[in-house]
């Protein structure tokens, strides 16, 4: 049985907790990208606002340094909003369900219903939680939709830009073994011939094929390897067994 909790985002499987393909992925691939982005948000802010500085540093180091680390954990946590606000609308509109759309979404909401206008999805399985025992994962795929004969496993992004590495979330995804229905009830997922991102934006949304589902699904389970190593060696180092002098040398 698979069970999902959505405020900390969390997995059980048959009573045990499971991790999750983002977890995974997070865990095992590393993203420079994101150093950047955060050390660059930071120094912009510094830049835009030096006015501010004086006020801010007049409040002691250890403040100052705390307000600016946090800078861009908050802005992550304003743009996950704002993913999950439009792929709960989306969920809404490729089920031909009508919506009010708040306005700093509609821009995005817009974008979507294009997409939908365009290429005329047809909805198997949307945001439901999948599994897989064989390789101990879970997961919650935006949409499993056919787009004319293909049947697609696509992702929804609202980010700035989308990269690459998505294809091995998508590919676990696809490669899981059942989805769980509304009522808890599990069934196998249908197969999956093509894998994709959707980036959603004011200005439209683009479909982004994400090439051979085999290919990017082994480099997922690479990045497992990784993150179960790093969950491991985390911890080997408790108390120690024999005290050590100042030197390091054991007593």
């Amino acid at each position: 049985m698979l069970t999902f909790t959505d405020p900390g985002h969390r997995y059980r499987l048959d009573g045990r907790p499971v991790p999750n393909v983002t977890t995974i992925i997070g865990g095992g691939l590393p993203k420079p990208a994101l150093i950047d982005w955060a050390a660059r948000m930071t120094a912009e802010y510094v830049a835009d606002h030096v006015d501010d500085m004086p006020a801010l540093a007049a409040g002691g180091r250890d403040p100052m340094v705390a307000f600016l680390s946090r800078l861009h954990t908050e802005a992550r946590n304003v743009a996950a909003v704002r993913g999950s606000d439009v792929h709960g609308y989306a969920e809404e509109l490729v089920h031909g369900r009508s919506v009010e759309i708040p306005t700093p979404l509609a821009g995005y909401v817009d974008g979507y219903a294009r997409f939908l206008d365009d290429f005329g999805p047809v909805p198997i399985v949307t945001e439901r939680p999948v599994a897989s025992r064989a390789h101990w994962y879970a997961g919650r795929p935006d949409l499993i939709c056919s787009l004319g004969s293909p049947t697609w496993l696509l992702d929804v992004k609202t980010s700035r830009a989308v990269y690459g590495d998505v294809s091995l979330q998508v590919a676990a995804y696809a490669r899981a073994e059942f989805y769980v229905d509304e009522l808890g009830d599990e069934h196998p997922l249908p197969p999956i011939d093509r894998i994709g991102v959707l980036h959603v934006t004011p200005d439209g949304t683009d479909l982004y094929p994400l090439g051979d589902i085999d290919d990017a699904f082994a480099e997922f389970l690479a990045c497992q390897t990784i993150y179960r190593g790093n969950t491991r060696r985390r911890n080997l180092i408790g108390e120690p067994l024999i005290p050590a002098d100042t030197t390091g040398v054991l007593l």
